[in-house]
């Protein structure tokens, strides 16, 4: 299995959840089940079937937490030595040429990606246009609205 490039706040979250599935909602789930069998027959149980499926998701869940986890390449962005160059877990503050609208991102991976904190995603087609460009080259990313183009105004490793 191929590895996960994760940030240490990603890989965090990730036991956070795995902590959270493990000791709350494998415990409420159960209970439910054993609930909805007490009512008898389980033939036309609603109650039975809806903690069943629940139960299924989060073992499903549980699964691929793990798998992510045992799979990540754990990234911590602040022992990072790029040498200016941009690069996974870097930050990168941005202007597009066109408006001189700033933006700034952090590349990150698949599961910690939330465009709206700024979190973008490495295989996203702009982190792509970055990685190994340096403060003061240009980007040119094809956004849906037509070419785009960035000027790289700062690399941080924060």
């Amino acid at each position: 299995m191929a590895t996960i490039p994760i940030t240490k706040r990603g890989a965090e979250k990730l036991r956070e959840e795995l902590h959270r599935l493990k000791t709350v909602d494998r415990p409420w789930v159960i209970n439910a089940i054993s609930e909805a069998r007490a009512q008898g027959d389980l033939s036309e149980n609603a109650e039975y079937e809806v903690a069943k499926d629940r139960q299924g998701f989060i073992e499903g869940r549980i699964q691929e937490v793990e798998g992510k986890l045992s799979a990540a390449q754990i990234i911590d962005p602040t022992a990072l030595d790029a040498g200016g160059r941009v690069v996974f877990g870097s930050t990168v503050e941005l202007e597009e040429e066109e408006t001189g609208e700033a933006v700034k991102y952090q590349i990150v991976g698949e599961d910690e990606a939330d465009l709206k904190l700024g979190l973008i995603n490495i295989s996203s087609p702009i982190a792509r246009a970055l990685i190994g460009k340096e403060e003061g080259d240009t980007a040119e990313v094809q956004a849906p609205g037509g070419l785009k183009r960035y000027e790289i105004v700062a690399v941080q490793y924060i």
